[in-house]
């Protein structure tokens, strides 16, 4: 991997302020600068905006909305002292994962005014308020709700350029994640109607000059490709867009996981790997 810096463009989840990661966050950058990383992001997803939207395991946990806002005040404190100890060991940013559901672009003005963070992951998790990358019952009813999967993928790419539009994220995380429960999703991804959507979401992620997050987490989860998926990777280096991958790691043992792999992947399509930087 010498002719590429290891880098992670979204990463940095802990179990210290995310119930479904483990480790410290101090761990965790210790594990990048152990493992030789340039740079990577710490992009814990944001606290819900209310008490619908609290994941099972933090209601379990008998956390509340106020709660979790609180820990989210302190992941970002942890986070700007954790930049400044390593400095002189690692380039650390410090950013956030969107949601988008009903009530979240609200919401998520009031983070960025009030924590101000180096640059955003927009990504989308939920479809017509339901969660997609959670469990196949939920996915199902996500397909009934939406009056069908192919629905459901463009309901997908519509909520993601709302997001792309409204916040023009510095990177955009796992473009195509609505593809988890969907065996078919190769074909799906050929759909005319959702090709369009594709088109049209690289065309804005192209004009407003963002990053795409090459996510590794879904080979950790038994994928057969990361997100993004080939056929629409290679479309985003035919546009000139910019790809960098995120190992998006959930603990220690998740930081530069598969990266040889994703990197030799970016190879193939003939990607430069010469990094853009959130921000640049």
């Amino acid at each position: 991997m010498a002719d590429a810096d290891l880098v992670s463009v979204h990463g940095g989840h802990s179990g210290e302020f995310c119930h479904h990661a483990q480790d410290t966050l101090e761990e965790i950058v210790r594990a990048y600068i152990d493992k030789g990383f340039a740079w990577f992001g710490i992009t814990e997803h944001m606290p819900p905006a209310d008490d619908s939207q609290i994941y099972p395991e933090e209601a379990a946990a008998g956390l509340d909305v106020a709660a979790l806002y609180e820990r989210f005040s302190n992941y970002i404190a942890t986070c700007r002292r954790l930049q400044e100890q390593y400095a002189d060991a690692i380039k650390v940013y410090v950013g956030f994962e969107t949601e988008m559901y009903t009530g979240c672009k609200e919401y998520i003005d009031r983070l960025l005014q009030e924590f101000e963070p180096d640059y955003i992951v927009g990504s989308v998790h939920h479809v017509n308020d339901i969660p997609i990358d959670m469990s196949a019952e939920m996915y199902a009813k996500a397909i009934e709700v939406a009056g069908g999967i192919e629905r459901l993928y463009c309901d997908y790419f519509d909520q993601q350029f709302e997001l792309i539009d409204t916040f023009h994220p510095a990177v955009v995380g796992h473009f195509d994640l609505i593809r988890m429960f969907d065996e078919d999703y190769r074909r799906r991804l050929e759909e005319p109607e959702i090709r369009q959507r594709i088109q049209r979401n690289f065309a804005r992620i192209k004009e407003l000059g963002l990053i795409l997050d090459f996510n590794l987490r879904a080979l950790k989860k038994g994928a057969d490709e990361p997100y993004i998926s080939r056929s629409i990777l290679v479309e985003a280096y035919e546009l000139g867009l910019a790809v960098v991958p995120g190992d998006d790691s959930h603990g220690v043992d998740g930081v530069g996981l598969f990266m040889e792999q994703g990197l030799e992947v970016l190879r193939q399509v003939g990607f430069d790997l010469r990094w853009r930087r959130p921000g640049d």
